[in-house]
C-alpha cells in the first residue's frame, strides 16, 4: 500500500529520469534531478533537527520551489508556500499562526526572508547541494504514516482572516489516483499551470506530473493580460490539457482571442472554482469541438477537488453546468436546515465525507470546530465531515448541481434571493463577458457590477425582462475588469467593499 506521496516521485525517477518533469519556459528540471536535489533538501533540514513542524518555502514560481516542497517532505516535515506578491501584513498573519523555525527562500527573495526572523533562513541554492543522508532520510521514511502533515494552505474564506488548512498524505494520494483516472491523463499530459504555488489547485498539475511523468509548463501571470499571446505559449510548448480557474478561461474567450488564434494541441479543457458563464462556456466549446471539457468542483478542506463532470451532452440555455458526481473514495451529503438529508430535487448545504476530508485549520480549534463536523446521519460512531457552505442539488439525470453560496442567499423585499441567479441571467446579455452581484447590508440594495462592452442602461433594461421585480438590482456599475484575487477568482469582498464606499 502506498503511504507517502514520495513514492510517486521514486518511481518515477528511476523509469524516467531524464525526461523533464517541470519547467518555467526558460529553465527546467527533469525528475531525475528532482529528487535528487529533493532529498539534498531533506538532509539539509533533517541535519538542522526541523522535523513535523512547518517550513515555510518563499520563492518565485519556478521548478525549484515545488522541489522545495518535496525536500519538506522528505525531512518528515510539512510546507508552507508564502510569496513576496502578498501583503505584508498577510505574511505576518501567517508567520505568528504557523511559528516556523525555517524557510527556504531563492537569491531573488532572500532579503525579505531574512527578515522574517525565522531561526533558519536558507538559500535554495546551498540546501539543494547538500550531500545527500540516505540513512537519515530512510530513518525518517521508517516512521511516517499516511496520516502525517504535508503541507498547509492558507485560505481567507469569507472573514479575510488567513485559515491553514492542513492535508495530510493519504488524502493526497487518494485525490491524484482518482483525479488522474477520472480525467484519463498518462505520461503524454503536457499541463499549462496557472494558479500560484501557494494555493492546492496547483495539486491538478503536480501531482499527476509525479505519478505519471507528465510534464508542468508555468505559465507566466502577465501573459492572462494578453491572450493571443497566451495561446501563444500554449501552442509554442504544445500543451494539451488546461485546469484552470473560469476567470482564466474567460479572459481568453470574452476579448475575442478564440476567434482568431485556436489553441492547436489543447484536447482536455478542466475548469472549476467558480461558476462558468454560459456563453463563454460555449465559446470554448465551439473553438475546441474535439476537446474533453470537465467541471471540476471543490474545496480547499476537501484536498482541491472533489467531484467532476465531464461534457458529453449539450446544455439547455437556462442549466448550470452540473458538478456531477464525486470522486471515487468521496461522498457528497445534501444536508438540509433540520440536519437530515435533503429529497431528490430539494436543496440542501454540500457535505463532504472520505478520505478527502482534511485535518482542519492549523491551531485553530474553533473555525475547525465549526466547519468540520460530527456526521449528524451517522449515530453510531463519530465521523467527520467537512461543511462547505454551498448549496446544491441533483438535477434530472442525477448529476449534482450548485445552486449558490450559502451567504450568498439574501432576505430582500420579503423573498428569499440567490444572487447568483442574478449574476448568470445578466451574464447572458450581449456585451456582459461577466457579472458579479452583491448585497449592501448598510443600504439593503443589491448591486450589480459587470465587464464587457454594453453600458448600464442597456443592461438594466435587459435585466428588466429577465428577473422579477423584487430581484431587480439598485444599482449597476460597469467596471473595465471585475477585482481578482490572488487565484483568479472574482474577488467579491472587493466588490462588496466597493458597493459599501459608492
Amino acid at each position: 500500500m502506498q503511504k507517502n506521496i514520495l513514492e510517486y516521485l521514486e518511481r518515477t525517477a528511476a523509469r524516467l529520469p531524464d525526461k523533464m518533469a517541470f519547467s518555467g519556459g526558460k529553465e527546467s528540471m527533469t525528475f531525475g534531478e528532482v529528487l535528487s536535489q529533493a532529498r539534498s533538501i531533506g538532509t539539509a533540514l533533517a541535519e538542522r533537527g526541523i522535523y513535523r513542524e512547518p517550513v515555510v518555502i518563499f520563492m518565485d514560481k519556478h521548478p525549484k520551489t515545488v522541489t522545495a516542497f518535496w525536500g519538506v517532505i522528505y525531512s518528515g516535515s510539512f510546507y508552507v508556500c508564502l510569496d513576496e506578491k502578498m501583503p505584508r501584513a498577510r505574511i505576518d498573519a501567517i508567520l505568528q499562526n504557523l511559528s516556523p523555525r525555517a524557510v527556504i527562500s531563492d537569491k531573488k527573495n532572500f532579503e525579505t526572508a531574512k527578515s522574517f526572523g525565522l531561526e533558519h533562513t536558507m538559500l535554495y541554492d546551498d540546501v539543494a547541494e547538500t550531500e545527500t543522508e540516505s540513512a537519515l532520510l530512510d530513518e525518517i521514511r521508517g516512521k511516517q504514516c499516511d496520516t502525517d502533515a504535508i503541507y498547509v494552505v492558507f485560505t481567507s474564506g469569507s472573514t479575510g482572516v488567513p485559515k491553514g488548512v492542513i492535508a495530510c498524505h493519504r488524502s493526497v494520494i487518494d485525490y491524484t489516483e482518482s483525479l488522474c483516472d477520472a480525467l484519463e491523463f498518462s505520461e503524454d499530459t503536457v499541463f499549462a499551470n496557472q494558479t500560484p504555488l501557494y494555493f492546492d489547485a496547483p495539486l491538478k498539475e503536480l501531482m499527476p506530473t509525479l505519478k505519471l511523468g507528465a510534464t508542468t509548463y508555468f505559465v507566466p501571470k502577465m501573459l492572462f493580460s494578453f491572450p493571443v499571446r497566451l495561446i501563444e505559449f500554449l501552442d509554442n510548448y504544445k500543451i494539451n490539457t488546461i485546469c484552470w480557474v473560469v476567470s482564466a478561461l474567460v479572459q481568453v474567450s470574452a476579448l475575442g482571442a478564440l476567434a482568431s488564434h485556436t489553441p492547436k494541441y489543447l484536447t482536455t479543457v478542466a475548469f472549476g472554482s467558480e461558476v462558468f458563464p454560459k456563453k463563454q462556456y460555449d465559446l470554448w466549446r465551439e473553438a475546441l469541438p474535439d476537446a474533453r471539457f470537465f467541471n471540476l468542483y471543490g474545496p480547499t478542506e476537501a484536498t482541491g477537488m472533489s467531484c467532476y463532470w465531464r461534457a458529453e451532452r449539450e446544455i439547455a440555455e437556462d442549466e448550470p453546468i452540473p458538478i456531477g458526481r464525486p470522486f471515487d473514495n468521496t461522498e457528497i451529503l445534501l444536508l438540509t436546515d433540520e440536519n437530515k438529508r435533503a429529497e431528490y430535487g430539494e436543496s440542501g448545504e454540500i457535505c463532504i465525507r472520505g478520505t478527502c476530508v482534511t485535518m482542519g485549520y492549523y491551531n485553530n480549534p474553533e473555525k475547525t470546530d465549526a466547519a468540520f463536523t460530527v456526521n449528524p446521519l451517522n449515530k453510531a460512531y463519530r465521523e467527520i465531515i467537512y461543511r462547505t457552505g454551498d448549496i446544491g442539488r441533483i438535477n434530472e439525470y442525477g448529476e449534482l448541481v450548485f445552486v449558490c453560496r450559502k451567504d450568498n442567499q439574501i432576505k430582500h423585499m420579503g423573498h428569499r434571493i440567490e444572487l447568483g441567479e442574478i449574476e448568470s441571467n445578466a451574464a447572458k446579455c450581449d456585451g456582459v463577458a461577466r457579472a458579479c452581484c452583491v448585497y449592501n447590508d448598510d443600504k439593503k440594495e443589491i448591486v450589480l457590477f459587470f465587464a464587457g462592452e454594453a453600458d448600464e442602461k442597456s443592461v438594466a433594461s435587459f435585466m428588466a425582462t429577465v428577473v422579477p421585480r423584487y430581484m431587480l438590482p439598485a444599482r449597476i456599475e460597469r467596471l473595465a475588469a471585475l477585482p481578482q484575487t490572488d487565484n483568479g477568482k472574482i474577488n467579491r469582498m472587493a466588490l462588496k467593499d466597493r458597493a459599501k464606499n459608492s
